[in-house]
């Protein structure tokens, strides 16, 4: 394990932490000239449009564990990229237009591109190849025609790889950005994992391959993938597959290169702490991991409504309304879907043991009284988090929820709750808010720099749990990443400097306010 990293991914966390008093480092104004093209493309690429398949009935929410796997054709793999990263709607006002997406981002920036390595497919390639994935017009572009695929696998399976373009965060949010492209990655994960039941597949991100393993098959190193300026970085992989498949080992494999990418802005304004995050924590291919742990939980009912369109349907929330409140059932279920249980979407894509627990900031759940509770998702951990935690804290457990769920604290805390998410309303309008708190320094010293991007990756895994099931409850969510962190950790009782736990990402969950003021159009209406 290389010390040298441990320390500079540790010194990037916490110059990179807000608090009341002293916020992150990011832009001095934002120059809208500048902003990136939310939109990658390869000019000169082969382009091929895949089938929207909007109109095509997709299973239940309460039915996606079931069902049998779809075909792979160009029709169930323009539904899947559709679901998990394509467009959800277009919004308008004020003479400007912006798309929305299946997967949330930070910002709505999107940093996050999809790529896929598809066998010989009728009507996409006549070979193995690599493709990057369109949003905009929901297809492929043709990137490099393999000699052969790159690993081996089941009919009917390919591979979906993830990368970052650091920059899209960066013109907003400084220094800070790296952590939002890393839960960005996470959304993305989820999304996909929940895309791919909608037609019967599973979803599995591989532990081995590390970045330069990536690099090389996406080729991100060469000089017509990228401007200098807009680096793009490997996430993940994963296998995409009818059946449940471990572990699969990835090849070196030629091919013929097609295409340049765009230029996404004109100017660009250098991060420096951003590029050396990505330095230290760079992956190495790495053992594959003991199974995660699975905690279980209680199978309670959600809404039948397709599952594509709850998908679509999703928004992150602007302004929650301060009255609407949440049912106690649902407010379970929505906590038990956040669970890690590989048997259940999305946990099955993320092979990696749990290290988070959520602090919860209860403000009108049915039948609960206000207060601070936690759910543990990691059974290891629940002593520990005593320990290090706040000693007057009651830890009454939540008899009737079926849930290691806590009360630590009764109370009314919407005030607080606003004030640790840098002043944000929102996290005390809503039904309830939370802090991902992660177990930083136990994670960092089993597996090294490079499982600070797994923890935010694992974070992002759980918000999208929690905007779909906030969705398929009829309410809303959203994500929030600007927090006062050791703020969060004051509150916790934490010992000050201790670093064994750190909170990565909030969220609010309550009814939305709509704004009027902002038209909306289909997603892909501009396609004619």
């Amino acid at each position: 394990m290389d010390d040298k990293s441990l320390t500079e991914i540790r010194a990037y966390h916490h110059r990179t932490k807000h608090s009341s008093r002293r916020y992150a480092l990011g832009p001095s104004f934002l120059d809208w000239d500048s902003q990136a093209d939310p939109f990658r493309r390869f000019d000169g690429a082969r382009r091929v449009a895949l089938p929207l398949g909007l109109d095509r009935p997709t299973p239940g929410f309460d039915r996606l564990d079931q069902g049998a796997p779809a075909a792979l054709d160009a029709g169930s793999l323009g539904l899947f990229l559709e679901l998990a990263l394509g467009l959800s709607a277009w919004k308008e006002a004020g003479g400007g237009r912006w798309a929305l997406r299946n997967n949330p981002s930070s910002g709505n920036l999107h940093p996050t591109e999809g790529w896929v390595v598809l066998p010989k497919l009728a009507g996409i390639g006549d070979g193995p190849a690599l493709y990057h994935y369109a949003p905009l017009f929901n297809g492929l572009e043709e990137r490099c025609r393999l000699e052969r695929l790159p690993a081996e696998l089941p009919p009917g399976a390919f591979l979906l790889a993830l990368s970052s373009v650091p920059w899209r965060e960066a013109w907003k949010y400084g220094e800070r950005a790296f952590r939002y492209c890393q839960h960005d990655a996470g959304h993305a994960l989820a999304a996909a994992a929940y895309a791919g039941a909608c037609l019967g597949w599973h979803v599995r991100a591989l532990t081995v391959p590390g970045d330069e393993t990536l690099t090389r098959l996406l080729g991100l190193g060469r000089p017509d993938a990228h401007h200098p300026r807009e680096a793009e970085h490997p996430d993940l992989i994963a296998v995409v597959s009818p059946e449940p498949v471990g572990e699969v080992a990835l090849e070196a494999v030629a091919g013929e290169w097609f295409g340049a990418a765009n230029r996404l802005s004109e100017d660009h304004e250098p991060w420096p702490a951003v590029d050396r995050a990505l330095v230290v924590s760079q992956r190495p291919d790495t053992p594959v991991p003991p199974p995660p742990v699975a905690v279980a939980s209680p199978d309670l009912p959600t809404s039948p409504e397709m599952a594509g369109a709850i998908i679509r349907r999703r928004r992150s929330a602007q302004r929650m309304d301060g009255v609407t409140g949440m049912g106690r059932p649902a407010f379970f279920r929505l906590l038990a879907r956040t669970l890690p249980d590989a048997g259940r979407v999305p946990w099955g894509a993320f092979p990696w043991p749990p290290r988070l627990a959520l602090a919860l900031f209860v403000h009108r759940v049915e039948g609960l009284a206000p207060g601070l509770y936690i759910l543990i998702r990691d059974p290891e951990s629940l002593e520990r988090l005593r320990q290090a935690g706040e000693s007057d804290f009651v830890w009454e457990p939540v008899a009737d929820s079926g849930l290691p769920l806590y009360l630590l604290q009764a109370g009314d805390l919407r005030e607080i709750s606003a004030h640790l998410s840098c002043q944000q309303g929102i996290a005390g309008q809503g039904a309830f808010s939370l802090g991902m708190v992660a177990d930083f320094d136990r994670t960092l010293a089993e597996d090294g720099a490079w499982a600070y991007r797994r923890l935010f990756w694992e974070a992002g895994m759980i918000g999208q749990v929690l905007y779909l099931e906030a969705t398929a409850a009829g309410l809303a969510g959203t994500g929030i990443g600007c927090y006062h962190d050791d703020e969060v950790h004051d509150l916790l009782g934490f010992a000050t400097g201790d670093t064994a736990w750190q909170s990565l990402y909030h969220f609010t969950v309550g009814g939305a306010v709509e704004d009027t003021r902002i038209a909306t159009a289909p997603a892909y209406g501009h396609l004619g």
